[in-house]
């Protein structure tokens, strides 16, 4: 059994933030793989299902993100699951906007979700950073990360999106390069061909002479008719 975490605050005044982007990674897998509903539980909402024959539980913390750890804590008690077996999703101000990466173990770089989580399970879980890209100062990193997604990050973030649920089966599997491969197909598919390949050059065509059935004679008679 697998717990996966996406990372927000709840409430409709925070759905829109790009804090909110691990929750919104966990909306899409569950509405496009059949989990079953959202119910309240530990601290917040989970839903479960099924890669195969891997069961997971998605699990949105309602704790507010600095307090994760204590739901994360919770649902990973219940059902006996190890840090090992935990995914976080979760925005990553160190990633240029759409961009995706996975990590196991390490630091935390200042993220409150994932501090609090480290206060309560330790660093051992694996992470998928979500990129929002940063404001460029410090000092606008709080009402950047709660802020709403402008307009023109729509679409980025909704091939993002696409691609974390295309790719989910492989991440339950155990194989994180497949996953990034098709969250790549998403966000930066390949350019089909536009161009045409030029004709092949057909070899210059070539003329024999005729074969000369004169006699001997003839050919001298020939020379003194010029």
């Amino acid at each position: 059994m697998q717990l996966w975490v996406g990372l927000g605050n709840p409430g409709a005044k925070y759905a829109a933030n790009r804090h909110n982007i691990g929750f919104m990674a966990l909306d899409r897998i569950a509405a496009d793989h059949g989990f079953g509903p959202w119910r309240k539980a530990f601290q917040g909402l989970t839903s479960e299902g099924r890669f195969g024959s891997a069961r997971v539980i998605l699990l949105k913390p309602e704790t507010f993100m600095n307090l994760s750890g204590q739901s994360v804590r919770a649902t990973a008690d219940f059902y006996k699951i190890p840090p090992e077996a935990i995914t976080v999703f979760h925005d990553e101000l160190d990633l240029a906007p759409g961009k995706i990466r996975l990590k196991s173990g390490g630091g935390h770089a200042g993220h409150n979700g994932l501090r609090s989580i480290h206060q309560h399970m330790g660093e051992a879980y694996a992470r998928v950073r979500l990129g929002i890209g940063h404001p460029g100062h410090k000092d606008r990193v709080a009402p950047y990360v709660l802020s709403d997604f402008a307009m023109a990050d729509q679409d980025w973030l909704d091939d993002l999106l696409r691609g974390i649920s295309d790719g989910a089966p492989a991440l339950a599997a155990g194989d994180g390069p497949r996953f990034l491969n098709a969250v790549s197909l998403r966000t930066a598919p390949p350019r089909a061909s536009t161009g045409t390949k030029p004709p092949e050059p057909k070899p210059a065509a070539t003329q024999t002479a005729p074969e000369d059935t004169r006699t001997p004679l003839q050919k001298l008679a020939d020379r003194f008719k010029r």
